[in-house]
């Protein structure tokens, strides 16, 4: 067995889950296992802060990290700060 972490943070709550799982487990049932709530809206996944396809296969002491979407764009985030505004 394999252990892994599966991680959701958002601005109001964190939820994680500590899971057991046969080697050669991917993202995907890492996340299908944890059953977080909110774990659908996450547009992306990364693997101790690298993004990770679903098919990645997991390793021991792994952290899924579940990405949640961005507010606002960064780019143009960097645009604004630049000019002042």
């Amino acid at each position: 067995m394999i252990q892994v972490e599966v991680l959701l943070a958002w601005p109001d709550r964190v939820a994680s889950r500590q899971l057991s799982l046969a080697p050669g487990a991917t993202v995907a049932q890492a996340i299908a296992a944890a059953a977080i709530e909110g774990s659908a809206q996450c547009p992306a996944v990364a693997v101790h802060g690298v993004l990770a396809p679903s098919t990645q296969l997991l390793r021991d002491g792994d952290r899924v990290e579940l990405l949640r979407p961005l507010l606002a764009d960064p780019k143009d985030n960097r645009r604004r700060r630049a000019r002042g505004s």
